[in-house]
Formats: C-alpha cells, structure tokens, sequence
C-alpha cells in the first residue's frame, strides 16, 4: 500500500480529486408506474447540467414502452373487434438536490415539472388505425431516488415517488395518477475509462480506501 503523501500525489485514484463546478449529465430514465390501474414501463432520457456535484437541472423526455389496453368500450361506430389503447407521451423539465454524496452513496431528491399529452389508439380488424382527441396533461411528480457504488465502475440504485396531474378532467385523475418506481444497474464511464487507462485491478476497492 502506498504512504499517505504518495496517495494524496497518485494520479490513479480519484477519491480526493475536486468534483467539477459544472459538468453535463445524460441519464437513460426509465421506470415503471401504475396508469389506469395497470403496471406499465415508461421509457425516458433526461439531459441536465451538475453544479459543484450537489444541484442538477434540465429536461426529460418520457413515453409508454406499449400501449395500455383500455378499460372502456370502444365508442359507437367502430366495427366489432376493434382493439383500445391508451397513450401517454410527456416532456418534464427537473431540479435534483444531492443530499449524500460519497464515493460509495448517493441519495438525491428529484422534483419534475411536465405537459404531454393523453389519447386512445383504435385499431380496426382490417389493420386501420385512428386516435381519438388528444387530451393535455400537467403533472408533478416528486420522489427519492439512491444508489450505492459496489465498484468505481458499477453501482446499482433504485427509486420511488408519485406522479400527479394537475388542471385535468377527473377522469384523467385516476387514470394517471399514481406511483413511480425503478430499480436499475448503472455504469460510471468515466471511472470505467480510468480503470482502463491506469490499469487498475477492475474489482479493486482502493478507490473507496480513506486515510486513517
């Protein structure tokens, strides 16, 4: 093992390395959530600036993975065997707040603001296909989300909140509001680069290793 002043001057390891005041954040979001009573996946990817390693704003884009089956009889004038699908498609922008930050934890608090829209896909037993008016949806949805770094390269997170819309009918209400929740693996390229370039053992824990 190295002495204290040749590990503070080691230019392999990154635990004592200044985080930088800004940095660029892309991040694949996708979750799970109940929409009209049904568990569905909604697939999403956010863009976001990082200040001091503690702030995170941007944007995210986010749709269904399929389409929910719906509930409802098919409206008058669709020939028997016509198929229902609900949509819902939406645009959020986010704040995060990093409230723990270590080089193994991280819990934050997101909190996004969004407007999409809302409809029903018909599709007929001759393979037609038609939407019924677009409805817009606000919505807010707060949650807590973690991870925890089980190598510099790799970590696992998961997390949880609530979706709620806002100044809709309330029969958009039921339909979607709801839970959100995830669970995901996450690659650090950057401390996967680092491992690469300096030749590090890539299950090695000496990133993690603090002065005593």
């Amino acid at each position: 093992m190295l002495p204290q002043a040749a590990q503070a001057n080691d230019p392999t390891d990154s635990s004592r390395v200044r985080t930088a005041h800004r940095r660029i954040v892309f991040q694949f979001d996708n979750r799970y959530s109940i929409l009209d009573g049904q568990l569905v996946g909604i697939n999403g990817l956010k863009l976001a600036v990082e200040w001091r390693g503690r702030l995170r704003a941007g944007a995210g884009g986010y749709l269904l993975s399929n389409g929910i089956p719906s509930q409802e009889v098919v409206p008058f004038g669709y020939p028997s065997g016509t198929t229902a699908e609900l949509r819902f498609r939406y645009a959020a922008a986010y704040v995060e707040y990093m409230f723990i930050r270590t080089n193994r934890w991280e819990m934050s608090a997101p909190l996004q603001l969004g407007g999409g829209r809302f409809f029903t896909s018909f599709e007929q037993p001759n393979g037609n296909k038609s939407k019924d008016a677009k409805s817009t949806v606000w919505l807010i949805e707060p949650s807590v989300s973690g991870h925890f770094r089980v190598f510099p390269w790799f970590g696992i997170g998961a997390g949880a909140g609530w979706r709620e819309t806002l100044f809709v009918q309330s029969s958009l209400d039921e339909a979607l509001d709801g839970p959100i929740f995830y669970g995901r693996v996450k690659l650090f390229l950057g401390d996967l680069y680092k491992t690469a370039r300096f030749k590090r053992k890539l299950f090695s824990q000496q990133h993690f290793r603090y002065d005593q």
